[in-house]
């Protein structure tokens, strides 16, 4: 500091704490606007962000905030449904760093970790020796151990292995005043021995004992006896009959009490195998009235689901493939069995299946482990599919996990939906963990103005004094939070609230931890993310977002918070999140961003900012979060909107001219490819045209064909065949017409073979992808205008227009009906839009390709997984002969003009090396590389240059020029030989 300047509070403790601590300190407003909500209705800007890179440097972090006198909250996956991840604090996130395995005890089967590490994590690595975690909440690929024990958390797997709670053994916890310690049952000798050494832990367990005694009377009458009682904390773990486990008592305390520096956890053994039967019912009601007769045979998990939410998937298209697994019903309860073996685990489902004759409508058993994948892919998608109902208003949390005791479930869900339709909202789904009577639902409050607020209140108080008449819970599994902090004395009453408030002062007297949660809550509808004041600003756009109102910040508003985005286990989303581990690269943390930024309080530079800028930076706009997002965010549209409105009237970086504008540089460069080739590969030529167009010199150029496709399809003989299957339109995207026209003479063969009359268009015609992606939308959308001008005759008799490219065809299928809404020739083309797999399985569905011997592995594209599908092009291969593996490696990481871009090489290679290019280095050496992706081709020759990947139409033209086998010919070199 310098002059006069005094410093603020928030300034002297980042300064603070980056002299202190061994992490990262942000206390920019990009990373506060990232970081201010969860997955609930609250939204609380944070005072700043701690990223420790140990456990260590986050008690010193801790320590920093109390020399300050400011709160601290920590977070795990920021998936907590009832505000308890958001606060006016400091937040410690431990997702990035804090992720180590310490030890595994493989014959006990006990695990020390540390808060960070996700779930699905901890679990691959324990894979191989036999054991697991037993909870498994359905954000399973994002939560961590800590957040999971903040939450008490628990999931499908709960009905064998209990809550969170159960797991713990151990913990080590930081006090906010500095007290470390180990914490865990507390026997007679070892409590004396702590009150013997005195100090701050002396003080902690004396207190913790005169609670324990003094309640508990009360905690025994007023603790409801079931298996999912998540609200208030664990004093009954502090009784005697219970080892006064301290440990125990301070799970599911959100924040509000410690902090959790590491964790000791007992696992369980996984299942030598599974079967799922499922039920189908009448109604959800008789589900429910089933569910005691069906735990008599003690399933390992028991979940059940409504007809609504089956209508809601199928309406969103999610987990299609499950949904049409699902016996004949209108509610379906979803019963696993485990055994040593498939044969006695199908034994047990089947048992149970025959005893329960005429309880049930309709009932199958799954034991093939896709298909019951598939099916719970179909219950976790829950949130997703009740979150936005087509043609309804919007759906949130407010009253989604309440739990009652399993055998009144039935009156209890038949009270409930009477609650729902009196206060009109009664086309809320029901569904959850029957088993354990937990209910999830997403409501359609009205949460933006005044009266709908207090509609949302009145309803939560009935709610509450409903569970309790039957001695339930409030939350079952998701904690308190904010939502039902408040509502906690309907159900305890007021001497047990007390007692709560008693161990907050004991542990935290100052109110430092999480304040305003659990215990001297916050109301319940206050610190809304909406509001009766919620006015964001409506800027006015260039793409429709027809599913979002036509609003630019009902988009911006669409996350919920989920954090599937934040995985690692499989879909394309999302790489750069993959790649660098940080929050704002999420599809999550860049939706908070543009939230903030229409909101304007902390972001207020509006389409400006540089904060915003630099996380969609790093956004590849592989669409990936378009499909695999539950609510379907499309950040790759929300990143072209925003650049264009970012560089408006400004200067644009140098890639947006070199690769932005390259339809038209490769329409120059047909003039004298080869003379250009040479140029822009010589080595010091090479490095300046690089640097001059804001590419990463570690790049090589591709190189331009010696002849075009266009040129060379005008000078071919006219095909001798006749064409009885009619006309198509082959698209010559820049990619194939300007850099690999063999991949268009290939589908040309293909097509021609297939019995198609194939047309070109006469002039130069380009989708507007590399302007779209570089946010150039007016010039986008005048070369789409030209487009729809040229294809017009095709498009006037539906004549199929084949796109080889898949960002072309996305473009197309997606982009282009955004972008000119209402225009009739943008939404046929979309409609008229075909791969090479989908033509010929619509229009030649008896065409099959000549029989070839060998195995492929396949890069599938990530719009090809996002917008357009894959299974024909898959099924054409299978058809073929060839033993098809298609990748579940997500992003190549080159991603179009992302990988060429200066500063983007790092993160490029670092996306292609986390699973494709191991993928590739393991796979046979003879088997064939597909990737109908030029930018996956690219990536592919650049980083695995022993591979030569191909297009599906190469491959299925060899079997039309010269049917035979496949042999190797170098890896992935596709040879045809005569039988």
């Amino acid at each position: 500091m310098t002059g006069n300047h005094t410093p603020t509070l928030f300034e002297a403790l980042a300064a603070d704490l980056r002299a202190g601590v061994d992490g990262e300190v942000r206390f920019d407003p990009g990373s506060r606007a990232t970081y201010s909500t969860d997955a609930s209705n609250y939204r609380q800007v944070p005072i700043g962000v701690v990223v420790p890179r140990t456990p260590e440097a986050a008690v010193d972090a801790v320590a920093a905030c109390r020399r300050h006198d400011v709160p601290v909250l920590s977070r795990g996956g920021g998936t907590s449904l009832a505000g308890q991840s958001c606060n006016a604090a400091v937040v410690i996130d431990w997702t990035k760093y804090c992720t180590r395995i310490q030890s595994v005890d493989t014959e006990a089967g006990v695990a020390v970790v540390e808060p960070g590490i996700k779930l699905d994590v901890l679990n691959d690595h324990l894979q191989s020796s036999g054991w697991m975690v037993g909870p498994k909440p359905s954000t399973h690929v994002s939560c961590a151990i800590g957040g999971m024990i903040g939450n008490n958390s628990c999931g499908s797997s709960a009905q064998a292995y209990g809550k969170m709670v159960d797991s713990v053994r151990r913990m080590e916890v930081l006090t906010y005043d500095g007290l470390r310690m180990w914490v865990g049952p507390t026997d007679d000798d070892e409590y004396a021995r702590i009150m013997g050494q005195g100090g701050r832990r002396a003080e902690i367990y004396r207190g913790l004992k005169d609670i324990a005694d003094e309640y508990a009377d009360d905690i025994r009458r007023k603790y409801p006896r079931i298996p999912r009682r998540v609200s208030g904390y664990n004093l009954d773990s502090l009784l005697g009959e219970n080892g006064f486990d301290v440990g125990k008592a301070l799970v599911g305390s959100e924040s509000t009490l410690v902090t959790v520096l590491r964790a000791e956890l007992s696992l369980v053994r996984i299942p030598g195998a599974t079967a799922l039967a499922v039920l189908g019912f009448g109604d959800v009601f008789c589900a429910a009235d089933a569910v005691p007769a069906v735990l008599e045979h003690n399933p390992s998990a028991l979940e059940g689901l409504d007809h609504r939410l089956v209508e809601l998937e199928h309406s969103r298209r999610l987990a299609e493939k499950a949904l049409r697994q699902l016996p004949d019903g209108k509610a379906w309860l979803m019963v696993q069995f485990d055994g040593d073996d498939q044969d006695e685990a199908d034994r047990k489902a089947k048992s149970m299946i025959d005893a329960l004759q005429g309880e049930y409508t309709d009932a199958t058993v799954i034991d093939d482990p896709k298909r019951k994948k598939e099916v719970w892919a179909a219950r976790e998608a829950g949130l997703g599919a009740t979150a936005y109902p087509p043609n309804e208003p919007e759906t949130h949390e407010g009253w989604e996990d309440a739990a009652v005791p399993p055998d009144r479930l039935g009156d209890y869900l038949r009270d409930f939906r009477r609650l729902l339709d009196r206060y009109d909202y009664g086309s809320a789904s029901l569904y959850g963990h029957f088993g354990q009577a937990c209910v999830h639902t997403r409501i359609p409050f009205v949460l933006r103005t005044a009266e709908g607020i207090a509609k949302y209140r009145s309803f939560a108080e009935e709610s509450a004094r409903l569970v309790v008449s039957y001695g339930g819970s409030l939350s079952g599994e998701h904690g308190d939070g904010q939502s039902r902090g408040e509502l906690l004395s309907i159900m305890f009453g007021e001497r047990i609230v007390g007692a709560f408030e008693r161990t907050k002062a004991l542990f935290d007297p100052d109110n430092r931890m999480n304040p305003g949660k659990v215990v001297h809550p916050y109301k319940l509808d206050e610190n809304l993310r909406y509001g009766a004041g919620y006015r964001p600003a409506e800027p006015k756009v260039l793409f429709a977002y027809p599913d979002d109102d036509h609003r630019f910040s009902r988009a911006a508003a669409r996350c919920v918070g989920v954090g599937k985005c934040r995985g690692h286990e499989s879909g394309v989303m999302c790489p750069s999140y993959r790649a660098t581990g940080e929050e704002e690269h999420s599809t999550r943390g860049r939706a908070r961003l543009l939230f903030e930024m229409v909101q304007g309080d902390v972001i207020t530079d509006g389409w400006r900012s540089t904060e915003v800028h630099d996380a969609l930076d790093l956004c590849l706009a592989c669409k990936g979060c378009r499909s695999d997002c539950p609510v379907n965010v499309d950040m790759a549209t929300y990143k072209a909107e925003f650049l264009f409105h970012h560089y408006r009237g400004r200067f644009r970086p140098m890639a947006h001219y070199s690769m932005g504008w390259i339809p038209l540089w490769a329409r120059l460069a047909a003039v004298a490819p080869r003379t250009l080739n040479a140029v822009a590969h010589a080595p010091a030529l090479s490095t300046l045209l690089k640097k001059a167009g804001g590419i990463d010199t570690q790049r090589e150029l591709p190189r331009f064909a010696d002849e075009r496709f266009t040129a060379w399809f005008r000078q071919r003989p006219a095909a001798a065949a006749a064409a009885p299957r009619g006309r198509v339109v082959l698209w010559p995207d820049t990619f194939v017409n300007n850099f690999e026209p063999d991949v268009g003479k290939a589908a040309v063969a293909v097509l021609e073979a297939a019995g198609f009359e194939v047309e070109v268009p006469n002039r130069t015609v380009c989708c507007g992808l590399t302007w779209i992606s570089t946010g150039q939308l007016p010039t986008a959308k005048r070369v789409l205008r030209r487009t729809l001008a040229t294809l017009k005759p095709a498009l006037r008799t539906s004549t199929p227009v084949v796109v080889l490219e898949p960002s072309c065809a996305a473009v197309f299928r997606s982009d282009l009906p955004e972008l000119l809404y209402g225009d009739e020739d943008a939404h046929r083309l979309a409609d008229q839009t075909y791969t090479l797999g989908d033509l010929l399985a619509a229009k030649a569905p008896d065409w099959k390709p000549a029989a070839l011997r060998g195995s492929a592995v396949v890069q599938q594209h990530c719009h090809q997984h996002a917008v357009l599908g894959y299974t024909h092009e898959r099924e054409l291969l299978g058809d073929a002969g060839l033993d098809v593996d298609v990748l579940d490696a997500g992003c190549c990481g080159l991603a179009g003009n992302f990988g060429f871009e200066k500063g983007h090489y790092d993160i490029s290679v670092a996306c292609a090396q986390d699973k494709l290019i191991p993928a590739l280095s393991g796979a046979d050496d003879d088997a064939l590389v597909l990737a109908d992706g030029f930018s996956c081709r690219t990536q592919i020759r650049g980083l695995a240059p022993d591979r030569r990947p191909m297009h599906v139409a190469q491959v299925l033209a060899q079997t039309v020029r010269a049917p035979g086998s496949l042999r190797g010919g170098g890896p992935g070199a596709a040879q045809i030989v005569d039988e």
